[in-house]
């Protein structure tokens, strides 16, 4: 945004101002004991954690299902590290998530996610609790509550990592990601923000009896991936979470304050281990959402229901297919795939959301509103509003369509576009 010199200077002149005023409130950081910027309690922290964790778990694939036991194991691991933190009340929640992108992020108030692409490729527990006790770090120091307050006052707005929704329909859905609002509030933290992380995470570890070494082997790991962009698909955890040596020498600095503990290698290997025989289902689903992506719909496809055979369970392998028949226009098809994906994940915005769609394309107008209203429970979109709308108009209830329409509009892109003109064409029939 700006350089950091001028940032700082912007960033003194408005706090002044704001403090001249009374805008401007300091809180203690409770984990390095200094004063700080804050323009919210932690209660308006923790409640601003409750209401967007969801919303954020669904725009970035919805928890990952398949083995209940990793999410169980990677709970506990959280916990351990969150009762030995400076901030042990708060209301922390650990979640994988069903996400090939390797990432983690923390949302005010202890709400953490980890996505099932970065899990694979951790080597053991203390590499996780790295990444978990950075998380928690970033909570525990109410971060995110400092971000947004600079933010707030260089005009600015929030600075948010946009979240990457990569199983929800492509054509007229393929912008949908960007549209959902659920990634708001993952702050993008400063340097300084992530050397404490590190350091107070390490902290952590060694009281939770983890090996310190573990964030040591975690960013050299980093560093070497980022060299000559063998990123991956690691860009957004880098955005967040920018590597570099001088983060590994303050590592292996801090882990000398520390008695070697726990690594337990085989034990994660172990909760890992189904994520690891599911490499290459999830491989051809990642594979097709490029295909895909490149309009090659055919392969696409074919890799979808290659990645189906591989791992008969997982439901995105299915919404994929159906989002892919959808494009092509093979609507009855395409209803029966989103109906095994519902099926298998009852839990995802994204499959009742597409299930409504295709039972309004194929005038099933009773079922489309019950899907459609079932996804707004889990999310709010443009597009359910929409096509609520479409259905309300067909059975002569211009007054609900009238209502959605209006709230779709709100949502902007070319479904807000769509959105206005059949409000204005209602309200001229009125």
């Amino acid at each position: 945004m700006f350089p950091r010199s001028i940032s700082n200077r912007l960033l003194t002149i408005a706090i002044t101002t704001s403090l001249s005023t009374g805008l401007v409130g300091c809180a203690v950081n409770p984990v390095t004991g200094k004063k700080e910027l804050s323009l919210m309690s932690q209660g308006q922290e923790v409640a601003l954690g409750e209401q967007q964790y969801p919303k954020a778990q669904q725009t970035q694939g919805g928890e990952y299902l398949i083995d209940p036991a990793l999410q169980s194991y990677v709970r506990n691991v959280g916990q351990k590290l969150a009762r030995v933190s400076d901030q042990p009340n708060l209301p922390y929640e650990f979640v994988v998530l069903n996400n090939s992108t390797p990432n983690a992020w923390a949302l005010p108030g202890g709400k953490i996610a980890i996505n099932r692409g970065l899990l694979v490729l951790l080597e053991d527990e203390a590499e996780l609790a790295a990444v978990l006790g950075h998380e928690i770090v970033h909570a525990a120091a109410r971060h995110s509550a400092a971000a947004m307050s600079q933010q707030q006052i260089l005009g600015a707005g929030i600075a948010i990592l946009g979240a990457t929704t990569q199983n929800t329909g492509y054509g007229d859905l393929i912008s949908l990601g960007s549209q959902f609002g659920g990634s708001a509030y993952i702050a993008k933290y400063g340097r300084d923000n992530e050397l404490e992380s590190d350091e107070y995470g390490m902290k952590y570890m060694a009281a939770a009896g983890y090996d310190p070494q573990g964030a040591v082997r975690l960013q050299k790991k980093f560093v070497e991936l980022s060299k000559g962009r063998q990123s991956g698909g690691l860009e957004a955890l880098f955005a967040s979470h920018p590597p570099s040596q001088s983060r590994v020498d303050a590592n292996i600095q801090h882990a000398k304050k520390f008695p070697a503990g726990t690594v337990n290698r085989s034990q994660y290997q172990r909760a890992i281990a189904q994520l690891k025989r599911d490499a290459d289902a999830y491989k051809s689903y990642d594979d097709a959402l490029t295909a895909a992506k490149n309009k090659q719909y055919d392969q696409a496809l074919s890799l979808a229901r290659r990645a189906q055979k591989q791992q008969p369970k997982e439901a995105a392998f299915y919404a994929l297919e159906g989002d892919l028949l959808a494009k092509k226009k093979q609507y009855q098809p395409a209803l029966r795939s989103y109906e095994t994906a519902v099926q298998k994940n009852p839990t995802l915005f994204s499959n009742w959301l597409m299930r409504g769609m295709l039972n309004a394309e194929l005038k099933n107008y009773t079922a489309a509103e019950r899907d459609l209203q079932r996804s707004t429970r889990y999310l709010e979109t443009p597009h359910a509003h929409y096509y609520l709308g479409q259905v309300y108009e067909q059975q002569g209830n211009t007054k609900n369509a009238l209502s959605h329409y209006q709230t779709a509009a709100k949502g902007g892109g070319d479904i807000g576009t769509k959105a206005q003109a059949r409000v204005q064409a209602l309200s001229g029939q009125g």
